[in-house]
């Protein structure tokens, strides 16, 4: 999940002349809510769960090699059924959040999957208690035990952390409160309205005029957005507060040793991996974000930029919108470029229903790519307006659209990537995106425009997501001392915000409760440094396919496909990179810091 004209977010698909935009096709699913399918799959799960339950508990330390590799098999249909029972559910109300019809349906299924699967609690617990030398011998014995042995090592990190039996279960049952904390937040987001200029609109609609190029209407938004968040500032703290606590307590009866703990025992990425990618941003704040805010502000001919200038499009930039097939072919033309399989694994997003790209009010704001399971297929959100910036948008979703196809192959257990390495593919759609059309520039004025673009999008997935992972150390650690207040909760979001955008900029009133809107924030504590981990990842990636092209497909592709099998440090021997080196970090900024570099030069 992800940040012209002004566009009423209730128009009907084709406005604005952005063309037949699509929208998902969910049979592949269920054909709907009554489906004959569904009701199957969901006493099929019922059974399946307490039968599992029957056979194995207790008895796991039983089991040859035989008996555990279908012990997996049976866990991993499971799983197969309640993702896809879950995907239909949470993807139609992604839809349509405000109604109520679909809220109360996915708030069912989560409860009867919840239910179902709570007798396999057992499972990861004794799984953790299985004799480390017990389970090599039993890898020796058969392979393709053996090739479940990386999804078995994550589970068994957590081993350190596992409580009772009896207090596993409970919260594993107790898990569709917080759900509850979450989806308070997204209907709260998707229910607001704004009106600027008199025109009335969902968030979607009123962030994207903050790239618009008449500043007083970028004012008038970005006054908007903190008017209505202001508003609701009460709903959006107590939120923060609950999901925060609730974590802090979780956490402490698991003896985690950080907040950030458990964020990397499930990216499956050491602690210092990420504090090294986190000092090395940090650190390079003044020659990327505040070098390049300096340079924009001369640009725009500021004496000071304000919050709502900084994603404001270039003087030079022409106001484009860019219809849907035009959006489709530059993408699809960039990935044939690199490899004509990438095309081809694209295509089908754009042809069976696979893309759901309208703004609609109620619709959930920003942009995903859902992979549901792995013997169906994943499916794209966007919320479409016709900006460049949107055309990088979908380059970034059919990038994790294609990673999760190849890496479907695995299987269930297998094919879910770490977030630290589910950015990689998406990253790199919008590299070859970016690099197809600036080969393309027709002269110096259109290449600015694409450099300053590419700068600001990797200083939004670097910058500005290490600020906001920053921010998140700080609510967390500060909420375990107590309450926090609206007021306490705005000023650590302040506190990292001069320090990550630059002197370059003054921060309005109101801007202090532009933290509330962010979803990662209440959905998945610490995603937020998966993206900058993913940029980096990319730009070092990149830097070995330009300078040695030959063979890059293929090792590229099977990464890809590796899915969750590999840890990163095998995943990207085969590039000569390593992650742990505190010098990757730099190598990968670095490649930000050169096309900034390049903008420099322009000016002369």
């Amino acid at each position: 999940m992800t940040d012209t004209v002004l566009r009423d977010a209730n128009a009907p698909s084709g406005d604005k002349n952005l063309g037949n935009l699509p929208e998902w096709d969910l049979s592949d699913l269920y054909t709907g809510e009554d489906a004959p399918e569904l009701a199957r799959d969901l006493d099929w799960l019922q059974t399946a769960c307490a039968e599992f339950a029957a056979d194995y508990e207790g008895k796991l330390d039983t089991l040859d090699a035989a008996g555990l590799l279908d012990c997996l098999h049976r866990d991993e249909a499971i799983s197969r059924t309640a993702g896809r029972i879950m995907s239909f559910a949470g993807l139609r109300y992604y839809q349509l959040t405000t109604d109520g019809g679909r809220a109360k349906f996915l708030s069912d299924c989560q409860e009867k999957v919840t239910s179902f699967t709570t007798p396999l609690v057992f499972f990861s617990l004794e799984l953790n208690r299985l004799d480390e030398a017990a389970l090599k011998a039993l890898y020796a014995e058969n392979a393709d035990l053996t090739r479940y042995a990386p999804v078995i090592r994550r589970i068994r990190a957590m081993k350190p952390h596992q409580l009772s039996d009896e207090l596993e279960k409970f919260l594993h049952d107790l898990g569709v409160v917080g759900d509850a904390w979450e989806r308070l937040f997204d209907e709260t987001i998707a229910g607001l309205t704004f009106t600027v200029d008199g025109e009335e609109m969902g968030i979607e609609g009123t962030l994207n005029l903050l790239t618009e190029q008449d500043r007083d209407q970028r004012e008038a938004a970005a006054r908007e957005l903190a008017r209505v968040f202001g508003e609701n500032i009460r709903t959006f703290s107590r939120v923060h507060n609950t999901a925060a606590k609730e974590k802090e307590v979780i956490d402490r009866w698991r003896k985690m040793p950080t907040p950030q703990t458990g964020r990397h025992l499930s990216n499956d990425v050491e602690a210092e991996v990420v504090e090294a990618l986190r000092d090395a941003v940090v650190a390079a704040y003044p020659k990327l974000s505040h070098r390049y805010y300096e340079l924009k502000r001369k640009w725009l001919g500021l004496e000071r930029m304000q919050v709502w200038d900084r994603n404001a499009p270039l003087p030079m930039e022409e106001t484009r919108i860019v219809d849907w097939d035009d959006a489709r072919a530059t993408v699809m033309n960039a990935y044939a470029a690199f490899d004509p399989r990438m095309a081809d694994l694209a295509q089908p997003f754009f042809e069976k229903g696979w893309i759901d790209a309208d703004v609609k009010q109620g619709k959930a704001p920003g942009a995903f790519a859902h992979p549901t399971v792995t013997d169906v297929h994943p499916y794209v959100m966007l919320n479409y307006l016709g900006k460049p910036r949107d055309v990088m948008t979908l380059a970034h979703e059919l990038g994790h659209g294609v990673h999760q196809v190849l890496a479907a192959e695995q299987g269930e257990l297998l094919s879910s990537t770490p977030l630290t390495l589910a950015e990689t593919a998406s990253v790199f759609g919008e590299m070859l995106t970016f690099r197809r059309m600036l080969d393309g520039a027709k002269d110096k004025a259109e290449r600015k425009v694409l450099l300053a673009g590419k700068v600001e999008d990797m200083i939004n997935t670097v910058v500005r997501q290490i600020a906001f992972y920053d921010f998140e150390c700080k609510l967390h650690a500060a909420r375990r001392e107590g309450e926090l207040t609206p007021d306490d909760i705005n000023a650590l979001w302040m506190s990292v915000q001069a320090e990550s955008l630059g002197p370059a900029f003054d921060f309005m009133d109101g801007y202090e409760t532009f933290w509330a809107y962010i979803p990662h924030f209440v959905h998945s504590p610490f995603y937020v440094y998966a993206y900058a981990f993913g940029d980096g990842l990319v730009n070092a990636l990149y830097a070995v396919y330009e300078e040695n092209p030959e063979g890059f497909q293929e090792k590229y592709f099977e990464m890809l496909k590796a899915g969750g099998s590999k840890h990163h440090k095998d995943l990207l021997a085969p590039f000569g990179l390593d992650a742990s080196d505190p010098a990757f970090w730099d190598k990968g900024l670095s490649m930000i810091s050169g096309l900034i570099d390049e903008l420099e030069a322009m000016e002369d």
